[in-house]
């Protein structure tokens, strides 16, 4: 895959946050012409990495051309070596069990526990999702914090772990174990949307727990 300039790849990552969007809404958040954004989609699109389609029509008029990521638009974050890390999974299941499978799966969540709460200040719930969500970013989960009344949402457009996950859903239980413990009693924490259940993304809902 040719190297992606700078501009191509943050059209991406909106694209991957946002699900979807037109050309003008594109060029208004990055503060550049429309014109520049369609030579860039159009470039992506050859490549394979974004798709266009037409969006839903209010009023007359043709309806707007919008712009999404491909699957293959995956390949361009971290994936940590997941063809490997699918083997060993699969391996170690063959060779050991599940029973000791579980067992390296709390061992990671024990030191990935510890190396969050080493990370997260203390303050308020949302000083310490956002720092989640920073933390989560660095690993490859393009995370972000987002308001929904009084609960905070943790959202994770990209999943490093996915194919692994895939191969072993209690990786993704122990995700949710180490958000809950690392957040504390104070809250609760449910998942709201699933990549592997079908969703474009995994959502978590931070709640602050009742007295």
């Amino acid at each position: 895959m040719a190297e992606l300039t700078d501009a191509k790849r943050r059209i991406i990552e909106a694209l991957k946050r946002a699900d979807e969007a037109t050309a003008h809404e594109l060029a208004e958040r990055f503060a550049t012409t429309t014109t520049a954004v369609r030579q860039h989609l159009d470039a992506l699109e050859q490549s394979g990495l974004v798709e266009r389609f037409e969006g839903q029509t209010h009023g007359r008029g043709r309806p707007a051309i919008h712009w999404r990521s491909t699957p293959l638009a995956r390949e361009l974050f971290p994936d940590r070596h997941s063809e490997l890390t699918v083997e060993l999974v699969d391996s170690i299941r063959s060779t050991l069990g599940d029973d000791a499978l579980d067992r390296l799966i709390d061992h990671r969540a024990t030191r990935q526990l510890s190396a969050y709460r080493a990370a997260l200040p203390e303050g308020p719930v949302a000083v310490r999702v956002g720092a989640l969500a920073d933390r989560r970013t660095s690993e490859g989960y393009l995370a972000e914090v987002v308001t929904d009344g009084n609960d905070l949402l943790l959202i994770e457009h990209h999943c490093p772990i996915c194919n692994a996950a895939a191969a072993c859903p209690s990786l993704c239980r122990s995700e949710l174990d180490v958000f809950q413990a690392v957040l504390g009693t104070t809250v609760v924490v449910t998942r709201q949307q699933h990549l592997l259940g079908g969703d474009a993304r995994c959502a978590y809902r931070i709640t602050v727990a009742p007295d």
